[in-house]
């Protein structure tokens, strides 16, 4: 973590809950192969309906809507610890490197869709904690060329056929 970003960080953690606490983290195909790369065997992801409902109903991205969510409204997404906690936080911040993390977590703050990164940032990071003028993917040390192509590589992953895709695990009645 560069020092901008764990100074900004946390700020944002003495505020409250960060991003690595309260957000529902998606997991492509690519992402769990390359967790399961480093850190084996661990059960680190799970097949879950969103905590909020309203985010079933989005429109805005008919890529994600149509290759994320099963039949039955669940998408593979990253383990809470009972804390709620994401998994691989650790005392220290995240315990993966960049290259390891989800795709997701890697291009927060940043909004986007099938279709490209928006200019705006998501709703969430503390840019009030900034100084005037600071920039906020200054202030997290993010490259928009790297966020280009995390962006590009999680749409891949995306569309990515599975071949349990649309499966109700529910046992039967």
């Amino acid at each position: 973590m560069a020092s901008n970003e764990l100074n900004l960080c946390a700020c944002c953690a003495r505020r409250g809950k960060t991003c690595c606490q309260d957000r529902e983290i998606y997991l492509s195909p690519g992402d769990v192969a390359r967790i399961i790369a480093h850190a084996g065997g661990e059960p680190f992801y799970e097949w879950a309906l969103p905590r909020d409902p309203a985010y079933l109903a989005q429109d805005d991205d008919p890529v994600w809507q149509r290759h994320v969510f099963r039949r039955d409204g669940r998408r593979r997404t990253l383990r809470r610890k009972a804390s709620g906690d994401c998994w691989f936080l650790g005392d220290a911040g995240c315990r993966l490197s960049m290259e390891i993390r989800p795709l997701v977590c890697r291009l927060h703050p940043f909004a986007y869709t099938a279709d490209g990164i928006a200019a705006e940032t998501e709703k969430g990071c503390p840019e009030n904690l900034l100084p005037p003028g600071a920039n906020l993917i200054s202030a997290l040390a993010m490259s928009g060329d790297a966020a280009a192509r995390w962006h590009h590589m999680l749409y891949d992953e995306v569309i990515q056929d599975e071949p349990d895709r649309g499966t109700d695990l529910r046992p039967a009645c």
